[in-house]
């Protein structure tokens, strides 16, 4: 399919992005999709993978690097900006619209893994996006993952996080964590699993980097999806993984719950997380029961 080199500003930041376009009819005005990612990820990764395959089946769809990320500007570098995150959707959403080949009442957004929290926060305040799919979404809330890692051992961690937020102020010098460690911490996403996709050349590409701010993993733990669902009113798709581990399919449906308007829920067969970032055997069925459900809803 037709790839097209695009950048767009986000607050003054110039964000470069792969717009996935029709080969039949690549000046026909089609619906559009915005898609954001996993933590640490660049557009040749998860994203562009989601988008060739949305591209196929009729939309045109925008992967992007998020700023301080891959091919944009942004300092720190691999630094993990969550309400910069937003706002980074929010003018792709703008670009998309002024796009000569997109349908302005026709754009959804989808997230997978962390996007997914994003692409909520997003949906809740933005009507311009008339849909939404998350694929293995993270359902964050703080109180949910201090539970999981224990009260104490949390608490550690930030105290952990302020000493880097301290150093950093002393010193000027940003501190660095490896963004996947199969080891365990430190690391943005600890365990073999992610180092399964990213470590490997399954998922790493030239414009991927092993390493994020230290910062960033505090704002990977501190980020809130719980008080954004109950105010997405576009319809809204859930995908998720019965093996995830990772995230437990149990949030999934907690968050489908908390979702008021019109929503699908779609259980997959997974071993893993990682399966529903690049094996077609679910991701199939995940953008199949995406375009069907854009189209019922947009």
């Amino acid at each position: 399919m037709p790839i097209e080199k695009v950048e767009f500003l986000s607050d003054g930041y110039r964000l470069a992005g792969d717009l996935h376009l029709l080969e039949d009819d690549p000046g026909a005005v089609r619906g559009a999709v915005v898609l954001t990612g996993p933590f640490s990820g660049v557009k040749d990764q998860v994203t562009g993978y989601y988008a060739e395959r949305f591209a196929q089946r009729g939309y045109v769809a925008l992967a992007f690097d998020h700023r301080n990320w891959g091919d944009s500007e942004g300092e720190p570098r691999q630094h993990e900006d969550a309400t910069a995150k937003v706002s980074d959707l929010r003018n792709a959403v703008s670009y998309l619209a002024a796009r000569p080949q997109v349908d302005p009442e026709k754009i959804a957004a989808c997230g997978v893994c962390l996007g997914g929290i994003y692409s909520v926060q997003l949906a809740a305040f933005d009507p311009r996006v008339k849909a939404v799919a998350l694929v293995a979404a993270a359902y964050n809330n703080p109180k949910l993952i201090r539970d999981r890692f224990g009260a104490e051992n949390f608490a550690a961690l930030m105290s952990q996080f302020a000493q880097t937020a301290q150093r950093q102020a002393d010193t000027g010098e940003i501190e660095y964590w490896p963004a996947v460690n199969p080891e365990g911490m430190p690391a943005g996403n600890p365990g073999p699993e992610p180092f399964e996709y990213y470590g490997t050349g399954r998922g790493a590409r030239p414009g991927w980097e092993n390493r994020c701010t230290a910062l960033s993993v505090l704002q990977e733990l501190t980020l809130d999806v719980d008080s954004y669902l109950p105010l997405v009113t576009a319809p809204l798709l859930i995908v998720h993984g019965r093996g995830d581990q990772a995230i437990p399919v149990a949030d999934a449906e907690a968050a489908f719950a908390a979702v008021p308007g019109t929503k699908e829920l779609l259980l997959l067969d997974t071993s893993n997380h990682i399966d529903l970032y690049d094996d077609d055997t679910y991701v199939l069925p995940a953008i199949e029961r995406a375009v069907s459900f854009f189209e019922g809803s947009m």
